[in-house]
């Protein structure tokens, strides 16, 4: 079942699920973050890794060169065309054993061509989320740190999950930094 704005709020402040959680939604000038109805706008932070292919000629998930990216920090990013950028959540999360959450880009973003692409925040993962932030356009894209970037949906099941990301020792579990692929 999805959660409601209650549930999330809950969890926020009894067990640090969100932080630093934002309890509303905040939207004056800025591309909406905070609670909503049934999810959380989180936020991109000041963090971006922009690729670019001036020394790789292949993107090889198994063998990610990491020179393909270009270290960024500043109140926005320009991604290239056609080209991709990742990035950080401001927001740090700790999913419940019993939760899932889905993650869909802003529609402000989407009308723009801009995909943000984000995969389920597993039972027991926590840390930063690393974005995928695409760029279909012809043109450069700006976007805004700081402000929000997508939406995450929780679903809760009524029983906990066999084995979970903290179980299995994921890779990717605790991470704090835009995180490159790792094998």
């Amino acid at each position: 079942m999805i959660k409601s704005d209650r549930w999330i709020r809950r969890m926020a402040h009894e067990h640090g699920m969100i932080e630093p959680f934002i309890d509303g939604q905040v939207s004056e000038g800025v591309i909406s973050y905070g609670l909503s109805s049934y999810g959380y706008d989180m936020r991109v932070s000041d963090e971006f890794r922009i690729f670019h292919n001036a020394l790789s000629p292949l993107v090889d998930p198994k063998s990610f060169d990491e020179r393909s990216f270009i270290e960024y920090q500043g109140d926005f990013c320009i991604v290239p065309p056609n080209s991709f950028a990742l990035a950080r959540s401001v927001e740090y999360f700790r999913i419940p054993r019993n939760v899932l959450t889905i993650c869909v880009g802003k529609s402000t973003y989407a009308r723009c061509g801009i995909i943000t692409n984000v995969t389920p925040f597993e039972p027991e993962w926590e840390g930063h989320v690393t974005l995928e932030i695409s760029n279909t356009t012809p043109l450069p894209a700006r976007i805004y740190a700081n402000e929000g970037i997508a939406q995450v949906l929780f679903f809760e099941s009524d029983e906990d999950c066999e084995t979970s990301y903290a179980d299995k020792k994921g890779k990717y579990q605790g991470q704090t930094g835009v995180t490159p692929p790792r094998l």
